[in-house]
């Protein structure tokens, strides 16, 4: 059985009907229990609602997106990360909309109103596949970022091999092992979301920190003349390159997945209306984050934009304090991601406890499943992190099956199988909207994908 249940939702009513907690009042031992020592929980904050929500956003996606927009050009660009915002809003509006009727307090749980079991254990086998990739990735950007890493034959001095050279205390293997057992599997022992709450605030300002410091740089090298004016639309020769637009809307889908922790987030809010306001804030939130990073990403790296933007900070950028300003943006990075990683390990536990013990008692409650799970997620992760050279490897195969999946595919065939009749015409044709963007542009992404790998591995031959 999940977390999500029934019980925190009716809980949750009866505490807003009155001021002062009944100590005698049989809810209080259940609170007890699921706080795991905490005696009272009256329910988590709007602001800590949306730092949260905000964190399970922004991740490694955002680090795509400059190179995103130097495939289709400034305008197109920052044009379909707004117009994704809104599609992001619309397909989780779905989300909760749909789960009122059978009270679903999970996402699982709406899947499986809507479709039945298995309806539920392909939405739990999504988030497993989307979450375990996503959480590698951002282990892997970690170890690249502080120990460094070598493609291509060249190798990408990590912040602190820079500052004390290369030592066995610094190599990927020893820092992802201190990273993962002194910062993630900590909190990744938390029982409830809203726990997590600081840390998420503290990884949005630490995301803020990196736009702030790439904007200066990018307006001190605009008076300085030094930047190019960017394309605005993209460069279409041959029907390859048109083709290649259509990758882009699997890493602006990527950037914005958030589906998985809605439920887990209202399930704990004081007052469970206002997750709209939420998930609008939050949207908001990321939307504008994303596009000051990549008009000034872009601008700042013009068409030498790598596909990982993180990566074009290890070269010289020609100011004062160049490498001083390296340094933080990589260390500012790397340290939101191990902020955010809590955030998205949660609903991983959640849905793979759900997808193993489905009858099972709640999870909060049976302390050696609750570690067993936890420690053999993080043990696959940390594994996964240290044999896997590339993000790429994983973020490309992530974000066109299962990040699509859980963004737009299935809150859109929920809207089109209407269980209780509830479906506005709206509803259906943005349902059949959003199946066919994300089916047809994902067929476009692996067929262009596997072709420029294709081209790639025969050209010494040719």
């Amino acid at each position: 059985m999940t977390i999500d249940n029934l019980a925190p939702r009716e809980e949750k009513r009866s505490g807003r009907k009155k001021s002062v907690v009944d100590e005698k009042s049989p809810l209080l031992p259940c609170r007890q229990d699921e706080g795991a020592g905490i005696n009272e929980f009256s329910g988590a904050s709007f602001s800590g609602a949306v730092f949260n929500l905000s964190t399970t956003i922004i991740g490694a996606g955002i680090m795509a997106l400059p190179a995103m927009v130097k495939e289709l050009g400034l305008f197109v660009g920052i044009t379909m990360i707004i117009f994704m915002a809104f599609l992001t809003e619309t397909s989780i509006e779905l989300l909760l909309r749909f789960s009122r009727p059978r009270k679903s307090a999970s996402y699982g749980g709406l899947m499986g109103d809507a479709f039945g079991r298995y309806g539920k254990i392909i939405l739990q086998i999504c988030v497993l596949v989307n979450n375990i990739g996503v959480l590698t990735v951002y282990m892997i950007i970690i170890g690249d970022v502080l120990s460094g890493t070598t493609a291509d034959g060249v190798h990408h001095a990590g912040v602190l091999e820079g500052w004390w050279g290369r030592h066995w205390w610094n190599e990927r293997f020893f820092i992802l092992l201190v990273t993962t057992l002194g910062i993630f599997s900590p909190l990744a022992c938390f029982k409830r979301i809203d726990s997590l709450s600081f840390t998420s605030a503290l990884s949005v300002a630490l995301a803020v920190i990196f736009l702030i410091i790439t904007i200066g740089i990018s307006v001190y090298k605009l008076i300085d003349g030094s930047i190019q004016m960017p394309r605005l639309f993209p460069e279409i020769i041959d029907v390859s390159s048109f083709l290649k637009l259509f990758t882009a809307v699997p890493v602006v889908v990527t950037a914005y997945v958030c589906h998985y922790n809605v439920h887990n987030i209202s399930n704990e809010l004081e007052d469970p209306s206002q997750i709209k306001p939420v998930v609008r804030t939050s949207i908001g939130l990321c939307c504008s984050v994303y596009v000051m990073t990549s008009i000034f990403g872009y601008l700042l790296f013009g068409e030498g934009t790598l596909s990982d933007v993180l990566a074009n900070f290890d070269a010289d950028l020609n100011i004062p304090f160049g490498s001083v300003f390296n340094d933080a943006v990589r260390v500012s990075y790397a340290a939101h991601l191990m902020l955010v990683f809590p955030i998205v390990f949660y609903p991983l536990r959640v849905n793979l406890d759900g997808l193993l013990f489905p009858s099972a008692r709640p999870l909060v409650r049976d302390n050696l499943r609750f570690s067993l799970i936890t420690v053999s997620l993080v043990t696959l992760i940390f594994l996964a992190a240290n044999f896997i050279p590339s993000i790429w490897d994983v973020f490309q195969f992530t974000g066109a099956t299962a990040a699509v999946c859980i963004g737009f595919i299935f809150p859109a065939s929920v809207a089109l199988r209407d269980s209780h009749c509830i479906a506005t015409k709206r509803d259906k044709v943005l349902g059949i909207f959003m199946i066919v963007l994300a089916v047809f542009s994902n067929i476009i992404a692996i067929y262009s994908d596997a072709y420029a790998l294709f081209k790639k591995d025969s050209s010494p031959r040719d």
